[in-house]
């Protein structure tokens, strides 16, 4: 079994004692290491390259939004998922975190099965994004996106390189569809949908999954 690497952010010390718990009862997750603020959080990635990091939203010196546009952009942490946490369902900042790389986020009032099936999940490289949830929190916020005419005119150029099938596809995935229920609506083999969805991802370069999701609403392909 392959041991999943965790880094845990976050500037209240039982927040972090209570996720390392609950996830060294799973028996293939390992917390690495731990940071209590943003600049923390980067100096321990950047040393250990956990595979996932658990990010707090708000921490003191370097809130956890900039500190995941820094990880996601190195090139040398690629190998690193980040997943936002946060007390609230609706937060913009989640949706800021997103946009800067974010594989997910997660309440911190879940069960800690749900807490340790997310890291798994991030882990293997799909979106932690739940559909209910996230409809409402990037709906609320992504038109605001419109009103910086850099971002518009990169998003259009974007688009312009995806097909009439990938955008379609990417439509889909931006409402919470997995791979198997897009062939079945687009009555596609999976194989052929995942490879859409890979294509899609490359030509807009996306990250992961989740931010063909943000792409997507930005680019008002979901309604």
């Amino acid at each position: 079994m392959t041991t999943i690497r965790v880094v845990l952010a976050d500037d209240q010390a039982l927040i972090r004692a209570g996720f390392r718990a609950i996830l060294e009862r799973a028996g293939d997750c390992q917390v690495v290491g731990e940071a209590l603020d943003g600049v923390d959080a980067l100096a321990v990635v950047r040393r250990l390259r956990p595979d996932v990091v658990l990010m707090d939203v708000r921490m003191p010196r370097l809130d956890g939004i900039a500190a995941t546009a820094q990880i996601c952009g190195d090139p040398q942490l690629a190998g690193t998922k980040v997943v936002v946490v946060t007390t609230y369902e609706v937060d913009e900042y989640i949706y800021a975190a997103l946009r800067a790389g974010a594989s997910g986020f997660l309440l911190k009032d879940l069960e800690p099965d749900d807490l340790r099936q997310a890291v798994r999940v991030v882990a293997s490289g799909e979106a932690l994004l739940a559909p209910r949830v996230t409809r409402r929190l990037i709906g609320a916020f992504t038109r605001r996106s419109s009103s910086d005419p850099d971002y518009a005119r990169a998003l259009a150029q974007r688009l312009t390189q995806l097909t009439d099938r990938e955008r379609e596809v990417v439509a889909l995935v931006g409402r919470g569809m997995s791979n198997e229920e897009i062939a079945t609506d687009l009555s596609i083999s999976p194989a052929t949908a995942k490879t859409h969805v890979s294509r899609a991802m490359l030509k807009i370069e996306a990250r992961d999954r989740a931010q063909l999701v943000v792409f997507a609403y930005d680019a008002g392909l979901v309604g």
